[in-house]
């Protein structure tokens, strides 16, 4: 299972860092989600879990920044120079799919319970 955390309430520019513990996850790759209200949910960020690779939306290039820690068995993800569309429900993944199909949720067969981000002025 994944569990994530580390939502809240932030202003413009300011900064959160979400965290997801995996238990039990076999996938090689971890993958950050969100969805906006009223929004399809969209890709944020991947990264196998060993190794340097990781892959981000065009959006968030710059400002987020994900991580795995293979002892702690988390991937987290840094979100700096927050701005009011980062604003959804982010989930966390996994997935086994080859890396040029993993910005695509439908090849992600675990998912977090979603932690809520707001950026609000």
């Amino acid at each position: 299972q994944l569990q994530a955390s580390g939502g809240g309430l932030v202003q413009i520019g300011g900064s959160l860092r979400l965290s997801c513990a995996a238990s039990g996850v076999t996938g090689h790759t971890m993958g950050w989600f969100r969805q906006a209200p009223g929004k399809e949910r969209e890709f944020v960020a991947a990264k196998r879990r060993t190794g340097t690779n990781a892959k981000y939306a065009d959006s968030v290039k710059g400002r987020f920044t994900i991580s795995t820690d293979k002892a702690k068995n988390t991937v987290s993800l840094q979100m700096n120079s927050l701005k009011p569309e980062d604003t959804g429900v982010y989930y966390c993944a996994s997935t086994r799919v080859v890396w040029s199909l993993i910005s695509d949720p439908t090849h992600y067969y675990i998912w977090g319970q979603g932690t809520e981000v707001t950026v609000s002025s």
